[in-house]
C-alpha cells in the first residue's frame, strides 16, 4: 500500500525534500498534491537515510510545505507505447498534444533504458541517404551510428534538421523507416515550424514528434530524450524499424542538467556544468546502435549550438568525444548564403567508409569523396594565397583548384533546403565538378574510374 507523506521541509528551485520517508527507492516515480488539489509529478534522485529529493517536473512555484502531500509510487517514469504513436506529437513527458486520439499502449516502459551489451552489438554498416550531399558524399551517415551536428547561435540547424527527418531513408531494403523528432528548449514559433514542415511534406506521416518548449520546466527537459528513445527502442527493437533519432538542441538539455545541479549545491566543473556532463550525455547518445539478430537500428543526430562558436565548449567537446564524428555548421558559409552552410573540411564521419562502395552506394564513391576533399582544401589555400600574393603567383593548376572550391560551395554545397539528391546525383555532381581539375592532379582517384566516368565530360587541360 503505497504511504502518503506531509513532510516537505525545503523547496529549492525545482528540488524538494521530503523526511521521514520509508522504502524509497531511487528514480522512483512521485506523486504530489497541493493545497489547491493540484497534481504534480517528480521523481527521486537522491536518498540520505530517511530523506529524499525530489525533482518536480513541472516546477515548485506555489507548493505549500505543510500542506503538500507526496506520495511515491514504486515505479520509475514510465513511456506507454504503441504503434499508433508513428505520426503523432507529445509533450516531454510524453502526453499527446496535437488534438489526437489519447494513445492506448502496448505496454510501459521505463524511460531510463539499459545500456546495449557490448557484446550483442553489430556494427553499423548500412548507407543512409539523407538527400544533402555534403552528409551523403563526403560525410557518410552510417545506419547505427551517432553524427552530431554542430551549429551556432543564429544558425539554421532548424532548417537541416527538417530536411533531414523529411528526406532520410535506407536504400534498396524495403524494410520500415521512421523518424523520432525531438525539441529541447526551442521557442513556440520553432516548434510550429517543425509540426507545420512535417505536416505540409507529409513527413509526419513516418515521424514521432515530442516537443519540449522553452516556457516549458526545466526538469522536464531532462525527461524528453530519454522518452524519445524509449519510443525509438520500441519502434527499433520490437517492431523491426528502422529508426533516425533527431534531438534540437542538446544545448539547451545541458543547460537544464546544469540548473538542477546548481540547485543541488554540487561541486561544479568546466564551465559550471556538473562533473558528470560526460556520463550523462552518453547515456543519451550510447542508446543509438544495431543488435545483433535484431532488424531494427536506432541511428542518432543531435544537433547542439556551440556558445560563441566555441567547439572547445564542454557540450561540444564532450559530444566529440562520444560520438563517432561531428557536421560542423559555417557561419562563413551562411553569411554567403549558401544553403545549406555545412562545412566539408572539418566535418567528418568516421564510420563513412563502412557504409560506402560497391553494393551500398557506388564503386567510385571513396576515391571521389577523398579527391573532392582534398580539392576544396587545395582550391582554399590558393585562395589564401592569391589574397596575399595575387592572383599571378598562382600556378594554373592552384587556379583550377581555386576555381573548384568556388563552384564547389555553389553548386555542390548550396543545393537548398528542399532538394532532396539522391546518392547518384550526388556522386555525378562531383564528377562534373571534378573535370575542372587536370587530369594529372587527380592523384586519390584509380584511372580506371577515371575513364568510366569522367567519360565525355571536358576534362581541364593538363599544365
Amino acid at each position: 500500500m503505497l504511504k502518503e507523506y506531509k513532510s516537505v521541509t525545503e523547496v529549492v528551485g525545482p528540488l524538494m525534500m521530503v523526511e521521514g520517508v520509508e522504502g524509497v527507492s531511487y528514480e522512483e516515480l512521485v506523486d504530489i498534491e497541493l493545497q489547491d488539489g493540484e497534481r504534480r509529478r517528480g521523481r527521486v534522485i537522491e536518498i540520505e537515510n530517511d530523506k529524499a529529493m525530489v525533482q518536480v517536473f513541472e516546477g515548485t512555484a506555489g507548493i505549500n510545505l505543510k500542506n503538500t502531500s507526496v506520495r511515491f509510487l514504486g515505479r520509475p517514469l514510465e513511456l506507454g507505447v504503441s504503434p499508433d504513436m508513428i505520426g503523432r506529437v507529445f509533450d516531454g513527458l510524453g502526453n499527446p498534444i496535437d488534438d489526437g486520439p489519447k494513445i492506448m499502449p502496448k505496454k510501459k516502459i521505463d524511460i531510463n533504458g539499459t545500456a546495449i551489451n557490448p557484446v550483442s552489438r553489430d556494427y553499423p554498416s548500412e548507407f543512409i541517404q539523407t538527400g544533402i550531399s555534403t552528409i551523403d558524399g563526403l560525410n557518410t551517415l552510417v545506419r547505427g551510428q551517432k553524427l552530431p551536428i554542430f551549429s551556432g547561435a543564429g544558425l539554421p540547424h532548424n532548417n537541416v534538421a527538417a530536411q533531414i527527418a523529411r528526406q532520410a531513408k535506407v536504400l534498396g531494403t524495403g524494410e520500415k523507416f521512421a523518424v523520432v523528432f525531438t525539441a529541447m528548449g526551442i521557442t513556440f514559433e520553432e516548434a510550429q515550424y517543425f509540426i507545420d514542415d512535417f505536416t505540409e511534406t507529409g513527413a509526419i506521416d513516418r515521424a514521432v514528434l515530442f516537443m519540449n518548449l522553452a516556457d516549458d520546466p526545466a526538469i522536464e527537459r531532462l525527461a524528453t530524450p530519454k522518452m524519445a528513445l524509449t519510443c525509438a527502442e520500441y519502434l527499433a527493437f520490437e517492431l523491426g524499424m528502422h529508426v533516425l533519432v533527431i534531438m534540437t538542441d542538446m544545448t539547451n538539455y545541458a543547460e537544464a542538467l546544469r540548473e538542477v545541479s546548481a540547485a543541488r549545491k554540487e561541486v561544479p566543473g568546466r564551465r559550471g556544468y556538473p562533473g558528470y556532463l560526460y556520463t550523462d550525455l552518453a547515456g543519451i547518445y550510447e542508446r543509438a546502435g544495431r543488435i545483433k539478430g535484431r532488424d531494427g537500428s536506432i541511428t542518432q543526430i543531435p544537433i547542439l549550438t556551440m556558445p560563441e562558436d566555441d567547439i572547445t565548449h564542454p557540450i561540444p567537446d564532450l559530444t566529440g568525444y562520444i560520438t563517432e564524428g561531428q557536421i560542423i555548421l559555417s557561419r562563413e558559409l551562411y553569411k554567403q548564403g549558401i544553403e545549406p552552410p555545412i562545412n566539408a573540411i572539418p566535418s567528418l564521419s568516421r564510420l563513412k567508409d563502412k557504409g560506402i562502395g560497391e553494393g551500398k552506394t557506388r564503386e567510385d564513391h571513396a576515391d571521389t569523396m577523398n579527391q573532392i576533399y582534398a580539392g576544396y582544401t587545395s582550391g582554399k589555400e590558393a585562395k589564401e594565397l592569391a589574397v596575399i600574393l595575387g592572383d599571378s603567383a598562382l600556378s594554373n593548376a592552384d587556379k583550377a583548384f581555386a576555381k573548384f572550391a568556388t563552384e564547389f560551395e555553389a553548386k555542390y554545397v548550396n543545393q537548398g533546403y528542399y532538394t532532396n539528391r539522391s546518392i547518384e546525383d550526388t556522386l555525378d555532381t562531383g564528377w562534373d565538378l571534378l573535370s575542372m581539375i587536370p587530369r594529372a592532379e587527380l592523384k586519390r582517384i584509380r584511372d580506371d574510374y577515371i575513364d568510366k566516368y569522367l567519360g565525355k565530360r571536358d576534362v581541364g587541360a593538363d599544365e
